[in-house]
Parts: C-alpha cells; structure tokens; sequence
C-alpha cells in the first residue's frame, strides 16, 4: 500500500515507476505494482535493499595484514601458540574457515580438511588441529570439531567440547556421539597445561540459517558457551555464507557493514547466543572459487586481526594467574 509522500508512482507510456522518498531502514523489501484494465491485470515485484550507513570498516588491502599476522610471535614461556576451537551446527563452515585461512597464509587453495557442502550430517568425525604455514610456522592453531546434530545422540558431544576446552583430548581423537570421553581413554590428557587448553572459542554460524535454528542446536551451543565463559575463555562468533544472506553482498563483499540484512542477522546471533555484537564477524569462505579473490581474504584476515590479541590476553591473564 503506497503511503502518501512516501511512495510515488508515475506512468511514462507503458513504464510505471516507484519513488521512494526519503530511504531508510524500515523501507527494505519486496515491492509489487499490479496494474489492471479492462483487458486483465499485470503485477511485476522487484526487492529493495537500502544500503545504510558504514558502521564497521575493514581494511581492503591484504598483504598489510598477512605481514603483520606472519610476525605475530608468543611472548610467553609456557605458550608458543594460540589455539583456537571451531564449534557449531553441521554444514556450518567450520572446515571451510580453515581451509579459507590456510589459502590465505599459503597463497594457493588448500582443501586440508575435507568439507561436505551444506550436509545434514558431520563430514569431520575426529578431532583435528591445523596449524598455519607462512615462510615458516605462525604461531595459530585451528581445532577441528564434530558438528551439532538436532539430536541428542548425533552430532558432537557437547561435554567432549568443554573437555576439549579444558585441553583434555588430544589430537585425532574419534568423537563418539553416544560415549563421552572419560579419563583412562588413551586421548585423555590427564593434567593439560595451558599450552594444551584453547585460547579461543570460534562459535561458527550460517548467516542465512540463524533464523531457522532450531533450539536443541541453540541449547547446546549455550552450554558449551557457558562452560567457557567459566574458565574465562574468548568466545566470538564467525557468521559464514553472508553472500546467501543477503544479494547486495552477493555482488560485492564490501558492502558487507552497509547492509541491513548483516545487520540484523548479527543481532539474531547475538540475542540467540548472547554474544555481543562486537564479537561477530561476517565471513565468506572460498567455496565455488578457483582464484584467490583479495574481498573474501581481507574480510577473514580484519576477524584474525581483531581477535589474535584477544586471544593473548587471555593467555597472559592466565599465566599470571598461575
């Protein structure tokens, strides 16, 4: 319905045109003009997005910031690297996000961990680190986990996740949706070390997805959140497929901070998890591409640079702490 000295339609032959005065946030949508005469009707639909003001930036140039990450060295006896867990529903990205920083650092595509596309069911069965390659070794190491499954018995254990947290399982451990892993398994790491804990917790969610979470993965994944926040770890959210979110930055990345639809979603995120909005990072992974493409690096490097230091914090706060 056209609101008067909002929305003006004009006629010029056989074309109609809709002007919307004033543009703002509540304008976004799916607009239809139905026409009708004697002879019949005609509709035709067209969806509005309205860009709004940049409210992040990001730096699009990446070879600064690979420099800078590929200098980025431990200043502590106890730590030499900053581990960090991927954790979130199947078909999420958690695979695809190292993948994608793993092309980034070694200048070529990398398929390191096998990925199923958008599947209902895990792909990664064990528990798997990734460590980072860039004339030489950088000091970042990416954890690989099981995905949540709606059901209680599928998926990965949500107290496998918070043993892993604690540093307890070691690598390549085979996660078993029905047993837990106890003490006296042979992946059991009895006494961790703050070397052996994870620095990070990297909650991973599908932009176009949140919405449509049902509240068995949202539960678990608060669990798991909530046995973080008691140990004191960094907990961000890595929101992945932004390009299936919304069109506009299906055309370009860089409208990723002007866009309503980023916008809310991240807020969904944020009032589903409870994760504050500045600990969100819209991220695209390198998916049907054969070329490295420098938007989808810069966008994956500026939520590296941000919560790298995080990280650390953490890590000096504990070993103080000790």
């Amino acid at each position: 319905m056209c609101v008067q000295d909002k929305h003006i339609m004009k006629q010029n032959g056989t074309k109609c045109f809709l002007t919307i005065l004033n543009a703002d946030e509540g304008d976004e949508g799916n607009y239809t003009i139905q026409l009708e005469n004697k002879s019949g009707t005609a509709s035709c639909s067209a969806m509005v997005i309205v860009e709004l003001k940049e409210w992040r930036t990001v730096q699009w140039k990446q070879n600064a910031m690979v420099d800078s990450l590929k200098e980025f060295k431990m200043d502590n006896n106890q730590v030499r690297e900053l581990n960090f867990l991927l954790y979130g529903p199947v078909g999420a990205g958690k695979s695809s996000i190292i993948n994608t920083i793993k092309t980034i650092f070694e200048g070529r595509h990398c398929v390191i961990c096998p990925v199923a596309a958008r599947s209902t069911e895990s792909f990664t069965k064990m528990y798997q680190k990734h460590s980072i390659r860039r004339e030489g070794v950088v000091p970042l190491v990416f954890y690989d986990t099981m995905g949540v499954e709606k059901q209680e018995s599928a998926g990965v254990r949500t107290d496998d996740v918070i043993s892993a947290l604690k540093g307890h399982i070691t690598e390549d451990y085979a996660f078993n949706p029905i047993l837990q892993i106890l003490e006296g398994n042979p992946q059991y790491r009895m006494n961790p070390g703050l070397c052996d804990r994870i620095h990070c917790l990297i909650n991973v969610i599908s932009a176009d997805k949140i919405a449509l979470m049902d509240e068995e993965y949202i539960n678990k994944m608060k669990k798991v959140r909530e046995a973080a926040r008691t140990m004191g770890i960094i907990q961000v959210v890595f929101m992945t497929d932004v390009d299936l979110a919304c069109p506009m930055i299906k055309d370009s990345l860089r409208y990723i901070y002007r866009s309503k639809k980023i916008k809310e979603n991240m807020q969904k995120c944020s009032n589903l998890l409870g994760v504050p909005v500045n600990c969100i990072f819209p991220v695209k992974n390198y998916h049907e591409e054969t070329d490295l493409i420098e938007d989808i690096n810069c966008l994956m490097l500026d939520a590296l640079k941000r919560i790298i230091p995080w990280a650390q914090e953490y890590v000096v706060k504990c070993s103080t702490n000790t």
